[in-house]
């Protein structure tokens, strides 16, 4: 028997809350940002760089939600919380900066991303990169916004009037068969680049870019865009027309014109 739909004002005193959550992070990243000394990195067991940055914006985040919803899971990037995250009723998916190399090397293309994933559903979802000058957040239903506008994905239909986007081409090489495949897409698109974490999704979500092929990601890289794309009218699977689980590790998302074009010219 399908379940009652979470109430409007739950979902935008949520939506309250993790624009609040992000505001929290925004600080302490920017705080350690400016300063004029390196930040020093330390490198995770996969192979991931990590900061203080990192750490104490996701304390924040966990102290504002927590406040708000003490009965809410929170699984994130650096305190975890995936071992309890598959059963939870309300999951907030949680990476306090994404971009960690970008924001290393001293330039603004990172994130905060914050999602809600609501009895299995991800239903909430906040993109927030104020040193880069953009936020997105969007709420199942209510569509997706950019820096306060509603936005809306493009029409492309068909490649040749396509601008795709690609993520980590280093693990995309490394499948040599789909990287001969997606060589197709290159000669046949109108044009690609790489703009990469939070951008190409926010580009595609207001109709510039067309459609983004990533893998070499995990579920807290792309919860929030997820909800973002989707309310703004795109498609967004794996690179095998998947849904997108707790374990997806790679993205195929567009402008509904393309997404089966795309799909079966990736799987040849």
């Amino acid at each position: 028997m399908p379940r009652d739909p979470l109430p409007r004002d739950f979902l935008d005193a949520a939506l309250a809350v993790a624009h609040t959550a992000a505001d929290a992070a925004a600080g302490e990243i920017e705080a350690i940002y400016r300063r004029d000394t390196r930040v020093e990195v330390e490198w995770k067991a996969d192979a991931t760089p990590v900061t203080i940055a990192d750490r104490r914006a996701e304390r924040a985040i966990r102290e504002v939600i927590g406040a708000a919803f003490p009965d809410h899971a929170i699984y994130g990037e650096e305190e975890g919380g995936a071992d309890t995250a598959a059963a939870a009723e309300f999951l907030w998916l949680v990476d306090p900066l994404d971009g960690t190399r970008a924001f290393v090397r001293g330039y603004p293309m990172f994130s905060t991303q914050i999602a809600l994933r609501a009895r299995g559903e991800l239903v909430l979802g906040v993109s927030h990169a104020p040193l880069f000058g953009e936020s997105a957040w969007a709420v199942r239903g209510g569509g997706a916004h950019i820096n306060g506008e509603a936005v809306n994905v493009g029409s492309a239909e068909t490649l040749a009037r396509a601008q795709l986007s690609f993520g980590n081409l280093k693990t995309l090489a490394a499948d040599t068969s789909r990287w001969q495949r997606l060589g197709g897409l290159l000669l046949d698109a109108e044009r690609t680049r790489g703009y990469g974490d939070f951008y190409h999704y926010h580009l595609l979500a207001r109709g510039a870019v067309d459609a983004v092929i990533e893998s070499d990601v995990n579920i807290l890289d792309i919860a929030a865009l997820v909800v973002i794309v989707r309310e703004a009218g795109g498609v967004f699977t794996d690179l095998d027309g998947g849904a997108i689980t707790l374990e997806t590790r790679s993205v195929l998302a567009s402008c509904p014109g393309l997404h089966t074009q795309l799909l079966e010219a990736l799987r040849g």
